[in-house]
């Protein structure tokens, strides 16, 4: 599976926010074992803001104004606050499904679909991203005011995917 090193990540985006040259050469994305690796894993409700793999690894290659949007799209945004959750509960790998699989490569990506419950299984922790939740813990009763597009539960909730999302990780 194809991780982000937190570390390298977190340090990419703190050197590009201060204008400092990033080189060509700082991996982000590393393959590594989910089942002897600690890693953080990601969930979440995909919105059209997403960060391909492919962005994830050319960003530095990428002209400054269109590095500078996309690090401002919600999925971007989305990685680095789950990254610095991370690094507060000393975890150095973060799996996130949309920019840790290569789409372009159908061997990748059917691999990523079929062991995606175990990865979900194997973390250490998964974070459960809810969009339209302000607080920091999961929603405990239906409120179709808040909610009314999805039955009164947070979008996160009538997705299919997230199933295993929930109910694989020991830890959410």
């Amino acid at each position: 599976m194809c991780l982000i090193n937190i570390k390298a990540f977190i340090k990419r985006e703190r050197k590009m926010c201060l204008g400092w040259p990033v080189t060509h050469q700082t991996k982000v994305l590393k393959f590594s074992d989910d089942e002897t690796t600690n890693y953080a894993i990601l969930s979440y409700w995909w919105t059209d803001q997403e960060i391909n793999h492919d962005e994830m690894v050319e960003l530095t290659k990428i002209e400054v104004e269109e590095r500078d949007k996309i690090c401002q799209h919600d999925g971007y945004q989305k990685i680095l606050d789950s990254c610095k959750q991370a690094v507060r509960d000393k975890y150095e790998w973060l799996w996130v499904n949309t920019c840790c699989i290569d789409k372009q490569s159908s061997a990748e990506l059917s691999e990523a679909i079929n062991f995606m419950y175990l990865w979900y299984k194997n973390s250490k922790v998964c974070y459960s991203y809810l969009h339209n939740v302000p607080s920091t813990s999961f929603p405990m009763e239906c409120d179709n005011e808040k909610h009314p597009v999805s039955n009164g539960w947070p979008e996160w909730f009538s997705h299919g995917w997230t199933l295993q999302e929930m109910i694989a990780p020991s830890n959410i």
